[in-house]
């Protein structure tokens, strides 16, 4: 049997996974800087930088990324932060995490896959530009 999650935890968990999704980069980073780890994960495996990343936010992503989040790290349902940004045509986003060394290959479906079923060339080019190995 489980204990249930302390109240007051699971409040602070959302509001920053909220700072992420609306990138609110600054009281973001405040809480990182203070102790959450960067790498902080919800109930389906969506991390910080995910979060970030699939709503388009490029300076929260960069800013996890320098406290030491992954740039590849793959949620409950096999995607990454730069499939996310890949579905959502987050071209600022994939390039900050290309620059980190996320793998356009990495997850199910990956980055490269997303941008295939979705027709965005320029994020293949963007892919295949990429030097092997990353950054």
């Amino acid at each position: 049997m489980t204990e249930a999650p302390d109240p007051g935890v699971v409040e602070l968990a959302t509001k920053i996974f909220d700072l992420a999704r609306q990138g609110r980069t600054e009281e973001l980073v405040a809480y990182v800087d203070a102790g959450v780890p960067a790498n902080l994960t919800n109930d389906r495996g969506d991390c910080l930088v995910m979060l970030a990343a699939y709503h388009g936010h490029a300076d929260a992503v960069r800013a996890l990324l320098a406290r030491g989040a992954e740039a590849d790290r793959i949620n409950d349902r096999g995607q990454t932060p730069l499939a996310g940004a890949a579905f959502k045509g987050e071209t600022g986003v994939i390039k900050v995490l290309l620059e980190a060394g996320a793998d356009p290959s990495a997850g199910t479906p990956s980055a490269v896959d997303t941008a295939r079923m979705f027709a965005r060339a320029e994020l293949l080019e963007l892919f295949a530009a990429r030097p092997a190995g990353g950054s």
